[in-house]
């Protein structure tokens, strides 16, 4: 018997999308090239106004996962963040696992996926600098994309999933 590949996501780029002008949460997407590392897009970053993201998706030694979103230039030494989050030791989660509970792949890591996270099996964990900042960057769940939201916008879209970010300052 071979193992069934995991159910895809509720929300995918165009139904997210769609499910936020429904809410009414105001957001600007960019399309563009797929990008897979914060370097590739710094180019392409340059024209979108607002802070661009850096997002990690972790899982620490007792299994538990999470994702940190911090500003693109921020440094999070991984043997240093589990003091600062209350973590155990940090490692990169798995394709499965990132698919399974956000619903993205490797390079399309996003806070907007935690509205696929229907099980609150992620801790989100968002670097000060992006809570402060008035225009925040995400991808739409694709690499292809960039989603533009205004602070405001964005703290309604956490509030309309349920997830209160721990705000956490990873820039010292």
């Amino acid at each position: 018997m071979t193992a069934q590949p995991p159910p895809p996501p509720l929300f995918d780029r165009d139904r997210l999308l769609a499910w936020m002008a429904g809410q009414g949460i105001d957001q600007i997407t960019h399309d563009h090239p797929a990008v897979f590392r914060v370097e590739e897009g710094l180019e392409l970053k340059a024209a979108l106004p607002g802070a661009h993201t850096k997002n990690l998706f972790l899982k620490d030694k007792k299994a538990q996962l999470w994702l940190i979103s911090a500003q693109q230039d921020t440094v999070i030494d991984l043997k240093g963040a589990p003091k600062i989050i209350g973590s155990d030791r940090l490692s990169f989660g798995n394709e499965g696992l990132m698919w399974e509970t956000l619903g993205v792949r490797p390079g399309s890591v996003t806070a907007l996926g935690l509205i696929n996270d229907i099980d609150r099996r992620v801790r989100f964990v968002l670097d000060r600098r992006l809570w402060e900042a008035d225009i925040v960057n995400f991808h739409p769940l694709t690499n292809t994309a960039t989603t533009a939201l205004e602070q405001a916008a964005f703290r309604r879209f956490l509030a309309e999933i349920g997830r209160e970010p721990m705000v956490t300052n990873f820039s010292f």
